[in-house]
């Protein structure tokens, strides 16, 4: 299946997409729903992010030729860390460059959408717990994270976790093919099976560290050729059979 949330006459639903068509969901797809009827095209409607999580949990150096490129040692388990609510925005919204930065990157991800709450699962299970996949990109003010030494402050910023068109359920999360394309040029480009840590592995690991709630979104890391983006820039993410997120730079 896939999923949207959209915004049409000042009202917030959530949709099922067929064939370019949304049909109306009554109630939360992280709980009870229904499909009705009533139904649109895509370009009636403002495409939203696809869920409002309580946070996204993102994972840093998880492609082996992002960590050459990043001068990284292979970490012994999953480096995590946190980029508030407020950071998310949707398709087609703009990314802000922070006036303290002077360097803001691209990083193409893979994030996991959480279906149900999620606590001490294993990997053998986790995937249970996942209700689909979509788009994200991991804008990072580069400068500020190497000023810093840790990554809050450069990973933080409103605007700063675009995400969407859709979730997509029943893909295999371990091998989808990955790009970033900036002004029309391939920028980053691979699969997820050169994941140093699987999507089933991600999953248990942060489930043991703190609760995951339904609509929380779990970025997987980003591959080799991360770069900077300038104001005007147009930057897509795209992942095979979850679609296409766009954005433009501000």
């Amino acid at each position: 299946m896939k999923f949207t949330r959209f915004e049409r006459q000042g009202a917030v639903s959530y949709g099922m997409v067929e064939d370019n068509i949304v049909y109306r969901i009554e109630g939360d797809i992280f709980g009870d729903y229904r499909v009705t009827e009533e139904r649109y095209k895509l370009s009636e409607l403002r495409i939203l992010a696809p869920c409002k999580p309580s946070k996204i949990v993102a994972v840093g150096i998880n492609y082996r030729d992002h960590a050459t490129e990043m001068k990284h040692d292979l970490p012994e388990d999953p480096v995590i860390f946190i980029k508030p609510a407020t950071a998310v925005i949707g398709p087609e919204d703009k990314i802000i460059m922070p006036a303290m930065s002077k360097r803001v990157d691209y990083e193409a991800e893979l994030a996991l959408v959480i279906g149900k709450q999620a606590k001490n699962v294993e990997p053998s299970e986790a995937l249970q717990y996942v209700l689909g996949a979509t788009c994200l990109n991991d804008v990072t003010a580069r400068d500020l994270q190497n000023k810093d030494g840790q990554w809050t402050r450069a990973k933080g910023f409103d605007t700063f976790a675009p995400m969407g068109p859709f979730i997509v359920t029943g893909a295999d999360y371990n091998n989808i093919d990955i790009e970033l394309v900036l002004n029309g040029e391939v920028k980053q480009k691979s699969n997820t099976a050169y994941f140093i840590t699987k999507a089933q592995e991600i999953v248990s690991y942060i489930s043991k560290v703190m609760t995951l709630n339904p609509g929380d979104v779990i970025a997987t890391g980003t591959p080799s050729g991360v770069g900077p983006m300038s104001k005007g820039d147009i930057v897509e993410v795209r992942l095979q059979g979850i679609g296409t997120l766009k954005n433009h730079v501000e």
